[in-house]
């Protein structure tokens, strides 16, 4: 869409949204005289005609919206709203089937396909448990599927909560209800709604569909197995609940029985892409990168639009594009219709790929222009970021150990922290080819465990300002809990680590609750630091890498508080620079085996040999013997960094002449 047509577009589907439907009608007339083949105000006149009762009008536009393209979604959605409104529930249900295999994550989608089956064949009431869905409040559930397209979801879940208060066994009223709780990330309340559903609905694979979603969001994997299983029971001759069984099983760390589940789905649907790109992702995290390279093509060949799978090969960091598959890449950028987020995968792997080829200059353009369109996308407030160091610094004083009373835990967790790109990766995986360690990945359950401590002791105060009220008994807490729920990644060994880099604002937390874990602090130089995570696409929670300017500014954060914990808590973490152990390997790997309190052993040199399952984007990197080429890598970009200079001239100063940027 032009900018003009877009804005067009937006004031006529508020008119819809208002409920004016004639004024939709009138603004999509006015924008087909100069857009006169734009599918999408030929589908929206079409929904203000249905509204209107003008079924011929919708049924023009929508055959011309057909005709100009058959495979557009959201024309075979509307052409099911028609046919549905002219009580056609069996033609509406093919369009609307049609359109899902097309656009399959549309959650309105799922709920006019119940709907349309209801309509075709409702259950009795003695039949509820046998059958997969419930429709005794036909008009009052297409009203809350009025509201819930038209984003007012509060309405909708009034009604739904009124359905239920009278009827308790409703199922698609308990499944529509979970699903707006999940739209707000109360997946605890969805879990417990979808399971009544399939209590009373045991057959019902949509809300089988959504409860595996609910329990998979919560980290529950042993449950969301046993959906999975459930669906696959239900419909065997179907890829997706392959796919989903294989996302579970991936989440559980179970690769292999990942790629199964992927394989699976791929000999039921060849030419899924999305299947040959998930399977890809877990080849390369157990090291077959040759199988996960053919993966990823392959997905590009069935789909040339597939821009997740060119990222997850540049991503791969070793390895280099053809000179076709570059130009190829060049070409999708110039497509007028490639959503951002293509945009995003497309820039970030030309900006590894140029770095590649020592072509900095169109590296850095492209990595800045990937960078500045994923910025738009995330939330970071520098100025709460800093606020919140302060408050952590002035929690924990040299003095503040006093008066509680400390213990030592069974199992000592391992935590390296730092800036995403410092070396992290090649830390955790010295430690992890230890016989006594048990390597896992970058675990969310600190942050998790404190808001659980923070609710059971009913302190409503967040993080960090929750701390101030912590006392022995909740710091004990903290560490159990913890504990207890890292669980699911550990095998019985003593030593484990937790390689979250952004564990580093809980050491002192880490102090009081775990006093027996170690912190290892990934360090580098700070340029190489801060462009390493700016040349970084993350899956999530680092929005401050998108930047240079912020990326300074939280460098700067970072550094202060880690100077804080080694003067409040010294010795308790062990800084470790990644240029140090590029250059003598042996000394370093001694030091950070002693500081972990581990006998040595030669495995720990020999890391690269480790065939244990790495997650993060250095995962082939580290599977080679140590090399140097990473050191200093910002010198090749200086003329464009010098923002991020500035911010960081303190730190810059403090480091040797030979380290420093050109007149410094």
């Amino acid at each position: 869409m032009h900018s003009n047509s877009q804005e067009l577009f937006r004031q006529a589907f508020n008119y819809l949204k208002q409920g004016d439907a004639r004024m939709t009608a009138n603004t999509c007339r006015f924008a087909l005289k100069k857009y006169p083949n734009d599918v999408n105000f030929l589908c929206l006149i079409s929904r203000a005609s249905i509204v209107l009762k003008l079924f011929k009008d919708a049924q023009k536009y929508l055959d011309k919206a057909t005709k100009i393209d058959p495979k557009s979604a959201i024309a075979r959605e509307t052409y099911g709203d028609l046919l549905l409104a002219k009580d056609k529930p069996k033609e509406a249900l093919r369009e609307y089937e049609f359109a899902f295999t097309i656009n399959p994550d549309r959650e309105q989608l799922k709920q006019k396909i119940n709907f349309s089956k209801n309509k075709i064949a409702p259950p009795s009431p003695n039949k509820v448990k046998k059958n997969d869905t419930r429709n005794k409040d036909d008009g009052k559930i297409k009203e809350v599927l009025e509201h819930l397209e038209a984003g007012r979801s509060d309405n909708a879940e009034n009604i739904l909560r009124q359905i239920l208060k009278n009827d308790p066994n409703h199922v698609e009223a308990a499944r529509l209800l979970a699903g707006i709780a999940m739209d707000h990330d109360r997946f605890r309340d969805a879990e417990i709604f979808l399971l009544r559903v399939v209590k009373n609905a045991p057959n019902y694979v949509r809300a089988w569909m959504d409860l595996l979603k609910s329990q998979r969001e919560q980290d529950k994997y042993k449950e969301a197995l046993i959906s999975a299983e459930k669906i696959i029971e239900l419909e065997p001759g179907i890829a997706q609940p392959h796919m989903m069984m294989g996302g579970v099983k991936g989440l559980a760390g179970d690769h292999k029985g990942a790629i199964n589940s992927y394989k699976k789905a791929i000999r039921l649907l060849p030419e899924k892409s999305a299947a040959f790109c998930s399977m890809a992702h877990h080849l390369k995290t157990i090291g077959k990168q040759d199988e996960a390279i053919n993966a990823y093509r392959e997905a590009i060949k069935l789909d040339s639009t597939h821009t997740e799978s060119y990222w997850s090969l540049a991503n791969l960091k070793t390895f280099k594009f053809k000179d076709d598959e570059l130009k190829e890449m060049e070409k999708l950028l110039k497509k007028k219709d490639l959503p951002d987020d293509g945009k995003v995968h497309i820039h970030n792997a030309l900006g590894l790929e140029y770095e590649a080829r020592k072509d900095f200059k169109k590296s850095f353009n492209n990595m800045s222009q990937c960078n500045a369109l994923r910025r738009k996308t995330e939330t970071y407030d520098p100025v709460e970021f800093e606020t919140m160091v302060e408050k952590i610094m002035e929690l924990f004083s040299n003095d503040s150990e006093k008066n509680l009373d400390l213990i030592n835990q069974s199992v000592t967790p391992i935590f390296i922290v730092g800036l995403p790109r410092s070396g992290s990766t090649l830390i955790e995986q010295i430690i992890a080819s230890h016989s006594l360690v048990e390597g896992t990945h970058e675990l969310k359950e600190l942050t998790e465990s404190m808001r659980t401590v923070r609710n059971k002791s009913k302190i409503k105060t967040r993080f960090p300002d929750a701390l101030s009220e912590f006392k022995s008994e909740h710091w004990r807490m903290l560490g159990d809990e913890y504990l207890s729920s890292t669980e699911k990644y550990r095998t019985g060994k003593k030593y484990f680590i937790d390689k979250n880099p952004n564990n580093f604002i809980f050491a002192g937390a880490l102090r009081f609750a775990i006093p027996n874990c170690k912190i290892i602090n990934a360090r580098r130089h700070p340029l190489d630091s801060c462009y390493g995570s700016f040349k970084q696409l993350f899956a999530q929670g680092q929005p401050f890498s998108y930047d240079l300017i912020e990326l300074g500014e939280y460098y700067l954060e970072y550094d202060r508080l880690m100077n804080h914990w080694d003067e409040v808590f010294p010795g308790f973490v062990l800084d470790v620079k990644y240029e140090n152990v590029v250059s003598n390997l042996e000394n370093e790997v001694k030091r950070i085996i002693d500081f972990c309190g581990l006998p040595f052993e030669e495995s720990c040199l020999r890391f690269h040999e480790n065939e244990r399952a790495v997650k993060t984007a250095s995962s082939e990197q580290v599977r080679k013997p140590i090399y140097s080429s990473s050191v200093n890598l910002w010198r090749n970009y200086e003329e464009n960094l010098s923002d991020l200079i500035e911010i960081l001239e303190p730190l810059i100063n403090q480091l040797p002449k030979n380290d420093r940027p050109t007149g410094y």
